[in-house]
């Protein structure tokens, strides 16, 4: 008995006529602003026992990011899912700062899509990274998803 994954494959392991091709493009962009609270800090998603931003929270920023970037392009019943995140948390942000998370798509594979994502406190460069995210049907995904619960 063959095992499907949950997991959305890589267009190169899907046969031709599967293959998607994408509707983005390299460049595309977005940024997304959070006034930091303390519903936001480590000690708040429970990351950490100090009061500034959680580094969960920062990925959750960066991941909107890229969301925003392709929602204007998706085709009809497509989104996208995050499947790999490589994300360097560098400095602290304390309650009561604004930081501005940003995406650029820099590569598109098919319906694979690489970000490189960064979040900024003022002129410090909070933290950095990328985001790949797959462009997937959402019925057939989510109807697999509860198949397997």
């Amino acid at each position: 008995m063959e095992q499907q994954s949950d997991v959305p494959q890589r267009p190169q392991d899907l046969p031709p006529e599967q293959r998607q091709e994408s509707p983005f493009t390299p460049g595309l962009s977005a940024r997304v602003e959070l006034t930091v609270t303390d519903s936001d800090t480590a000690q708040a998603v429970g990351s950490g026992d100090v009061p500034v931003l959680g580094t969960p929270r920062v990925l959750a920023l960066v991941e909107a990011a890229t969301v925003a970037a392709t929602a204007t392009q998706l085709p009809p019943g497509m989104t996208t899912v995050g499947s790999r995140v490589e994300l360097d948390h560098r400095a602290p942000t304390p309650v009561g700062r604004t930081v501005t998370a940003q995406a650029r798509l820099a590569k598109v594979d098919g319906r694979r899509l690489l970000f490189e994502v960064s979040l900024t406190d003022g002129g410090t460069v909070a933290a950095s990274g990328r985001v790949e995210r797959i462009l997937v049907d959402r019925h057939r995904f989510v109807k697999r998803a509860f198949e397997s619960s």
